[in-house]
């Protein structure tokens, strides 16, 4: 876990993994969907625009979306929603804003949004590669407890946050999840300190005041935060996977339009971001079963469950709706 990759010499400015993986994702992301479109993009400043304001939709809609998830952790203290540098975004919130400006924008300059939409949707996906990583390395949207090969163990100690959620996470009861006794039973000397100014906490105690015992137990010891599913990694394979899925798909659907046989199913402009919530919602809902930081919410499954349920329907009714639709004037010319 490394949430803070480097600090810049001189200026001592400290560079997050999470933020520095997003903005390479989304560097990717733009160049992929600006070479696949070179033969519909009448200026590639439009691509270049459109990403620009999606990346600011999307940082704006990953914090908006986790303030109204946890709102109560920000009641009597309004002005640390803003404080996005402490931590605190949800990668999902953040997409569905940026798809949402992306449309806008599109929409706006009249230009073929379904034809674009379809690149954005493998775009997207690469953009998640990298995304998941930073979680990963920042130490959230972290895994239940499991033995297999490939599990990995999260410190004690966070550089940002004092404590590793998923430790922390193990250390306390979840009744938001079902879960009355703690994974992980610590003694009660790890509980309580003084704070700088004199002031009490009952809370897990900061690593800084573990004396070198404790630091050994958790650090090697039996207090060692237990072995977790990467679920950080599966999404982030999955998006691979499913950026070449939409690739194929895509590439299938030009296929058809410049054949003889344009009709094929499920080929018409459109279709391939249809596809990608399916794809999307259908991993995520999975994926869910081996997180642990989530709190179950609706129908004893988690809001980002419920989420992925709504995205397969909707992407049903995209393709259904698309499949209808005739093909636009870019389409059409080139299946000439």
């Amino acid at each position: 876990m490394h949430p803070k990759l480097f600090e810049i010499p001189f200026i001592h400015l400290t560079v997050p993994s999470y933020g520095l993986m997003m903005v390479v994702g989304f560097l990717l992301a733009v160049w992929v969907i600006r070479r696949l479109s070179r033969n519909i993009t009448p200026d590639p400043q439009f691509i270049t625009n459109a990403a620009l304001y999606s990346l600011i939709a999307g940082v704006v809609g990953a914090r908006l979306f986790f303030v109204v998830h946890y709102f109560y952790k920000f009641k009597g203290d309004l002005l640390s929603i803003f404080a996005i540098w402490r931590g605190g975004v949800e990668l999902l919130g953040g997409v569905l804003l940026a798809i949402t400006v992306i449309f806008l924008y599109l929409w706006y300059h009249k230009l073929p949004v379904r034809r674009y939409l379809d690149i954005l949707a493998i775009g997207l996906m690469l953009a998640l590669v990298f995304g998941r990583i930073g979680c990963f390395l920042n130490g959230c949207c972290f895994g239940r407890p499991t033995n297999l090969p490939w599990a990995v163990q999260f410190p004690y100690h966070h550089p940002i946050l004092t404590h590793s959620p998923a430790y922390r996470s193990q250390a306390y009861p979840n009744l938001e999840r079902d879960r009355r006794d703690p994974q992980l039973r610590l003694p009660a000397e790890f509980f309580g300190y003084l704070d700088k100014d004199g002031k009490w906490y009952p809370d897990l105690k900061p690593y800084d005041q573990l004396t070198p015992d404790q630091k050994y137990l958790v650090d090697k010891g039996p207090y060692r935060c237990l072995p977790v599913h990467p679920t950080q990694l599966y999404s982030s394979a999955a998006g691979v996977v499913l950026a070449l899925i939409l690739y194929l798909f895509r590439r299938r659907a030009q296929g058809a339009l410049n054949s003889e046989n344009p009709r094929k199913f499920l080929t018409k402009p459109g279709c391939t971001f249809g596809l990608m919530f399916i794809l999307y919602g259908t991993t995520r809902f999975f994926i869910e079963f081996v997180r642990d930081d989530n709190p179950f919410e609706f129908d004893s499954i988690t809001i980002s469950q419920n989420i992925g349920i709504a995205m397969i329907v909707l992407g049903v009714v995209l393709m259904v709706v698309f499949e209808a639709m005739k093909p636009d004037k870019i389409a059409l010319s080139a299946s000439k």
